[in-house]
């Protein structure tokens, strides 16, 4: 009896997730509900807050629960090739809907919700940012790199300029601007002769 319970759980938890979704990509994060949610869920709101204290938190569960949301490094023995593989593969996924509007929506409840921040730091980018760190590690010790230089500060400098281009100034973010960011950095990090 317990697994149909837990089925049918699991089932209505993947219905939430998916009706969070869908309204946010309809209407908006800002005039999503969870009131609007649960009902056209088919569920009453405590069903909700049973599983989320809030809207942000149960948007970024339905961000995530997308199988695409998890971005992986290759290793191909060549940093640059993979950064931009990766980069790539990350900007295409930002870039289209549902998730690209999305996250820029989730972002910006992050900044007024420290909640929020501190889950989408938590769930996504702290664990995005250790692959990173984890690949330029891989690179160092390959010699790729200066043994010197601090892989965390690659990825705030690798980072920060595909989040300025997307959230502050607003332009697409491209596979050239992403060529470009790397190739900066890279001519920095490479080892010195």
């Amino acid at each position: 009896m317990s697994d149909k319970r837990g089925s049918r759980a699991a089932d209505r938890t993947e219905a939430i997730m998916r009706t969070a979704l869908e309204l946010g990509e309809e209407i908006g994060y800002a005039k999503l509900s969870i009131e609007a949610v649960a009902t056209r869920a088919g569920v009453g709101k405590h069903t909700v807050y049973r599983r989320w204290s809030s809207k942000g938190a149960l948007f970024l569960d339905s961000l995530l629960s997308l199988n695409e949301a998890h971005l992986d490094y290759p290793d191909t023995g060549d940093v640059i090739a993979d950064l931009r593989q990766q980069i790539h593969a990350a900007i295409n996924l930002l870039d289209r809907a549902p998730v690209g509007p999305l996250y820029r929506a989730l972002i910006g409840e992050a900044l007024l919700n420290p909640q929020v921040a501190a889950a989408l730091n938590d769930h996504f980018i702290t664990p995005q940012a250790e692959k990173t760190v984890a690949r330029l590690k891989a690179a160092r010790d390959q010699g790729q790199l200066s043994p010197d230089f601090d892989l965390d500060l690659a990825m705030g400098i690798l980072s920060g300029p595909l989040y300025f281009q997307a959230l502050i100034i607003q332009k697409p973010l491209t596979h050239e601007y992403v060529d470009r960011v790397i190739d900066a950095l890279f001519t920095g990090m490479g080892p010195r002769p």
